[in-house]
């Protein structure tokens, strides 16, 4: 009786984990002229790594039939009712995943990306959603529909027949032996549902594996991708109404980035075509880098190396996690509040980048990271911005093992290092992005200079970048670099700094290499989403594309810094600051006249830009 309880269980989750995975061939075969330049390898390829998103839908469909098992134990259910219950759950289970599967087939063709809750907001409509299906495509895909339910239903229902038992356990003794295995699987199958036992839980950067979209894609699980979308298009453009919409346009126009410049940008590179660098330093914070402790400062080489190129002393990051100031140092757009763009990827996809537009004109682009990048969705945001190569946790072999987040910072500057002097020697063209983390809670370093644990790991991390500029200052390859340094946050340091000051946001930027024209400290007021126009510019590159991106060298841009935090911003300039707190909906400082209203024009175009991807 046990044996067939177990053996239900498993041939639940198996049966349902093949037919998930059956989808991948199907769809390679449905767009073969897409697949048609893709070897074997990678075919197994989007079958292997969409079993990662196949093990977690497998997970919730078994569920409920683990939890019914669970209760027979204890509890009989006649045999004829059972399967009646066991068939209908799995002919709705056949039913909702093969009309996602029917209409995400089809629907591909037309997007460029696999379905999501955003079909949703087309059936508010229904009569305008059916003017759109002509009747061929109508047959097809009702004809499609029927057949794969069909035949998941056939698949389920054999082992419903066979291995269902709703009897309960005679011997109470048994009841309870076999009570904790059972809770075991629940565990497990919690486990599948989550993705696993690391940081990252599941979500559609898992299954990312290739520069070639259309395989991320044809990896990607219908039924995960639409789920994991519901209650994401939240009608953000109403979130935060400060103003009229023709007020708030009028008031952007003075805020935007890309407005036209009437004077052309002051040039501070030797070159329009360097080698760009992108350095992300994890919680490079300017109220540590500015701390002395025990005698000694906590990035003397940051320090060091701000003597010999462009100097940025009042800039700001864009939020306070590293996935919304990644997206605010690439993209050019702003943090949010209460959500991150980079876990919508049916919104960020659409999103300008610099990597985008860099290998639009040649550039190689390449992403280092030691930790793992489907954490917050950064695999699928990089590949769909136009990062063509990601190299991180699973592809690198070194001598010591990774921490709790991965590679530390030592090993990993000095072999991202050595990539670039290796990709200058090739005489490619290329950008590099590379995200540190060693300062990155729980701050687990090899190292011992300050008691402090996260100031002992900025200067561990500072160490690393140290090392790393030397070596790179050394090579040739140093004659044609733009090295971008910048924090992707702030910290809370000193401990009484609350989460809404301006100096919470406050952080280091620092253009380095052979390619900065000379040493300059820059006074104005900018933050990271006015990174991206600013290098373009001096690559005589267009951005129009970066609403939100200002033009530091350009005369004509504004001088000011926004930030995003929960529920509230901040704006910075050199006449003073304004901070709102959206909870209370008050005012919690405004020094100057006429930032507060900044801050509420860019929140407000923010969630309508955000609503509208």
């Amino acid at each position: 009786m046990i044996r067939k309880k177990l053996a239900f269980i498993f041939t639940a989750y198996l049966t349902t984990l093949l037919l998930m995975a059956l989808q991948k061939p199907v769809f390679l075969i449905y767009y073969s002229t897409l697949a048609a330049e893709s070897c074997p390898a990678n075919w197994l390829g989007v079958i292997l790594h969409g079993l990662k998103l196949d093990l977690t839908v497998a997970g919730y469909i078994t569920a409920l039939p683990l939890l019914v098992t669970l209760v027979t134990l204890w509890v009989s259910i006649p045999e004829r009712l059972a399967r009646r219950i066991h068939n209908i759950y799995f002919a709705l289970i056949s039913v909702i995943t093969s009309l996602i599967f029917a209409v995400d087939i089809e629907l591909y063709e037309h997007w460029g990306f696999r379905i999501d809750s955003t079909i949703l907001m087309y059936l508010t409509d229904p009569s305008t959603a059916m003017a759109s299906i002509d009747w061929t495509m109508g047959i097809r895909q009702t004809l499609f529909f029927a057949a794969w339910t069909a035949l998941m239903i056939v698949c389920y229902r054999r082992f419903v027949v066979r291995f269902s038992d709703s009897q309960r356990l005679q011997i109470r003794w048994q009841a309870l032996l076999w009570t904790p295995v059972l809770l075991l699987l629940g565990g497990l199958d919690f486990l599948a549902i989550r993705g696993g036992v690391g940081a990252s839980v599941a979500n559609i950067s898992k299954v990312y594996f290739s520069s070639n979209l259309f395989l991320n894609h044809a990896a990607t699980n219908p039924v995960f991708s639409f789920l994991s979308t519901l209650g994401s298009n939240e009608e953000f453009d109403k979130m935060y109404l400060f103003f009229p919409e023709e007020e708030r346009a009028a008031r952007f126009e003075s805020l935007r980035g890309n407005r036209p410049s009437a004077e052309p940008t002051h040039k501070v590179l030797r070159t329009t075509r360097p080698n760009v660098v992108v350095i992300l330093m994890e919680s490079f914070a300017r109220t540590i880098m500015d701390t002395d402790r025990e005698g000694s400062r906590i990035m003397p080489n940051l320090d060091r190396y701000k003597q010999e190129g462009l100097w940025f002393e009042n800039f700001f990051a864009n939020s306070f996690r590293t996935d919304r100031g990644e997206v605010a140092v690439l993209s050019g757009f702003p943090g949010q509040t209460n959500v991150s763009i980079m876990k919508l990827p049916g919104k960020s996809r659409n999103l300008p980048s610099i990597a985008r537009t860099l290998s639009a004109n040649g550039y190689k682009t390449r992403f280092y990271y030691g930790g793992d990048l489907n954490f917050t969705n950064q695999a699928s945001y990089l590949y769909d911005t136009g990062w063509q190569e990601l190299v991180w946790q699973k592809d690198l072999k070194f001598d010591r093992p990774a921490s709790n987040w991965g590679f530390d910072d030592e090993v990993m500057c000095d072999y991202v290092a050595d990539q670039i002097i290796a990709q200058s020697a090739r005489g490619e063209q290329f950008l590099t992005g590379f995200l540190t983390l060693s300062s990155h809670t729980p701050y687990d370093v090899p190292y011992a200079k300050f008691q402090h644990k996260m100031l002992n790991a900025a200067a561990f991390s500072d160490e690393c970048l140290g090392r790393m500029l030397d070596k790179l200052k050394a090579s040739p390859a140093w004659d044609n670099l733009l090295i971008v340094m910048v924090a992707d946050h702030g910290y809370p340091f000193p401990e009484n700094l609350t989460y809404v000051e301006p100096l919470r946001y406050r952080i280091p930027m620092l253009w380095l290499g052979g390619a900065v024209e000379r040493p300059m400290v820059i006074e104005d007021y900018f933050s990271q989403i006015d990174i991206c126009a600013s290098v373009l510019a001096q690559m005589d590159l267009p951005h129009s594309d970066f609403e939100y991106s200002k033009d530091i060298f350009s005369p004509s841009s504004p001088r000011f810094a926004y930030y995003a935090f929960e529920e509230g911003f901040g704006v910075v300039d050199s006449t003073g600051v304004a901070v709102w707190d959206g909870k209370a909906r008050q005012m919690l400082q405004e020094t100057a006249p006429g930032l507060a209203d900044k801050g509420r024009t860019m929140l407000q175009t923010t969630y309508r830009d955000l609503s509208r991807r």
